[in-house]
């Protein structure tokens, strides 16, 4: 005897949402969740008085309507807008994961601890601010990797150890501020570093200007 057709529909309905299910366990995690996770790897690790991340929620799977956050027309992150929050804390190793991000602005806060390595993974970063913050430790070479930047203002800050020679291969870099640190060694005197000004590097006791051998081990 013939199944009944709406045995048949429920049936069909059934397997449907059973072939969905498996296929959810195997597909790799989109990038919105992803980029939700190392959102809220930076939401954990600072303290934030003013409660500016309040709406950085985990439940939804899109960061991009989160405040302070700004994707690009796929729904990647692009932006980060956290100047002057009254932030204080360690930037996690996991922002390195937001492939996408253009602008990273945090300036004007109390961040500490160093610069993640993993900053080296941002390929399509153009502009990093992190300047007037408490942020220590030396530059990662890796910042060396940032082909896309044009901009780096890490001034004000109590960085430590020598300029790393692999920025002077960023063939985009336009504007840079050290000064106010605790930098050492030698200033790069190839590539972009030709044209930046002394003023770039001020408040350095410890900088020496070219010409010589780049020291590293200062």
């Amino acid at each position: 005897m013939a199944t009944p057709i709406g045995t048949r529909t429920v049936s069909l309905a059934a397997c449907a949402a059973v072939l969905m299910a498996v296929v959810a366990v195997f597909l790799p995690p989109v990038a919105a969740n992803e980029e939700g996770d190392a959102l809220m790897a930076l939401r954990h690790s600072v303290e934030d008085p003013d409660g500016v991340l309040s709406s950085w929620d985990p439940n939804l799977v899109n960061p991009c309507t989160w405040f302070h956050v700004g994707c690009n027309d796929d729904n990647r992150v692009d932006r980060i807008e956290l100047a002057n929050m009254r932030l204080s804390g360690p930037l996690p190793a996991d922002l390195g994961k937001l492939e996408q991000l253009q602008y990273m602005e945090m300036s004007d806060n109390n961040l500490q601890g160093p610069i993640p390595p993993e900053f080296g993974n941002l390929t399509n970063l153009i502009s990093m601010d992190l300047y007037n913050n408490d942020i220590s430790g030396h530059l990662p070479r890796t910042l060396g990797s940032l082909k896309n930047l044009r901009i780096l203002r890490i001034d004000h800050n109590r960085l430590t150890g020598p300029i790393p020679w692999e920025l002077s291969g960023l063939p985009n870099l336009e504007t840079v501020d050290f000064s106010s640190n605790d930098l050492c060694g030698t200033i790069p005197t190839s590539g972009p570093f030709e044209n930046f000004p002394l003023s770039s590097f001020s408040n350095n006791p410890r900088l020496k200007q070219g010409p010589g051998a780049h020291d590293a081990h200062c």
